[in-house]
């Protein structure tokens, strides 16, 4: 563990690479060399040597893929489902977060409407603490102020959110492609509903007494995202 640890680091200690790693984590999709080396104003060969490295230490996968335009199939790269943690000194929280929920399932329909609750509670305390330590009222902001802070507590959860608001529909459309829970959630689909609660939670701060609607979650077959609308009742 400690070897890759150190792996890890070292990767990351590059800011390109570390960019690279963020810009790929952003597009939601397989990107290529070319696509890098572009964006990132840098050559090919270089992009390449970045790509390898971040998928050496399992931050990436890869795969071949044909063009359709002839010649030698393309390489393709995409973020790893592999959890990359790093502590110092190591802690099993993940551990700790199974023997808790599991402890809370055992107690039926008490326990997971504990988990809902909690929730809940998580979500509006993180987003009064996050308005509170940018020193803003929440009487003075907009709407679409209010959905811009919405995306970055996401962000700062690691959500790797997508969030629009259809001021004609007067909607919040929010997409999350990670789902910071994902290896709890294979075993225990209950945490689904404590993670529902949390984003409406930090949404209800917001704008109290909406509720939100999931249209979709990623555990479903063929979906990248869980996604979820609501229409914004009061401002």
């Amino acid at each position: 563990m400690e070897q890759q640890t150190l792996k890890i680091t070292g990767v990351l200690s590059d800011p390109t690479r570390f960019s690279i790693y963020q810009y790929v984590a952003k597009q939601h999709r397989d990107v290529t060399v070319q696509e890098i080396a572009d964006t990132f104003k840098i050559h090919a060969n270089v992009a390449r040597l970045h790509l390898t490295k971040l998928e050496d230490v399992n931050m990436l996968v890869s795969d071949t893929k044909k063009t359709g335009k002839g010649g030698r199939p393309s390489r393709y790269y995409n973020i790893s489902n592999e959890v990359v943690s790093l502590q110092f000194p190591y802690r099993d929280y993940q551990r700790l977060s199974e023997i808790a929920i599991k402890t809370l399932a055992s107690l039926g329909p008490a326990g997971e409407k504990g988990l809902v609750e909690t929730g809940e509670t998580f979500g509006r305390e993180s987003a009064k603490e996050f308005v509170g330590s940018l020193d803003q009222n929440l009487d003075q902001l907009s709407t679409k102020e209010k959905v811009k802070f919405i995306e970055k507590i996401a962000i700062n959860q690691g959500l790797n959110p997508e969030i629009h608001y259809d001021e004609e529909r007067n909607e919040i459309t929010f997409r999350i492609f990670n789902c910071t829970y994902k290896e709890l959630v294979e075993n225990n689909r209950a945490i689904c509903g404590m993670h529902h609660a949390l984003i409406n939670g930090i949404i209800n701060y917001f704008f109290e007494g909406v509720k939100l609607k999931q249209e979709s979650s990623m555990f479903d077959k063929h979906e990248l995202a869980c996604t979820y609308t609501t229409a914004v009742l009061t401002p």
